[in-house]
């Protein structure tokens, strides 16, 4: 059964750029990824997406619309989960947490490859 879980589309002011996380732990360690995560129990999506968002980068997701659902299976981790992605912009100070997060960077969204 999969689990359910959200990713953050943070676009800069300009709306030039995107938000990645480097992540600390895990089996994702030095990997780049959006920010996000793992949904808890009675909480809704919305308000993990923004939990997530604060935890990991310092920042506060202002107004999150939701994007897409995504279908992600890794079957040498055995993982199965359907992410539901939000967009939107951040406010605030990068204070990322060391436990999850090792670095915080703004990428153009030119240098992403499609």
């Amino acid at each position: 059964m999969p689990e359910t879980t959200v990713n953050a589309i943070v676009v800069s002011n300009d709306g030039a750029k995107i938000l990645l996380t480097r992540r600390s732990s895990g089996i994702y360690a030095g990997t780049w990824c959006l920010p996000g995560g793992h949904i808890e129990r009675n909480e809704k999506a919305l308000d993990a997406v923004i939990r997530e968002v604060k935890e990991e980068t310092g920042l506060d997701f202002i107004s999150p619309q939701f994007f897409s659902p995504f279908d992600e299976i890794i079957p040498e981790h055995n993982i199965h989960t359907i992410t539901l992605a939000f967009a939107g912009k951040a406010a605030g100070t990068f204070i990322p947490s060391p436990e999850e997060v090792s670095e915080i960077c703004w990428v153009p969204f030119t240098e992403i490859a499609t």
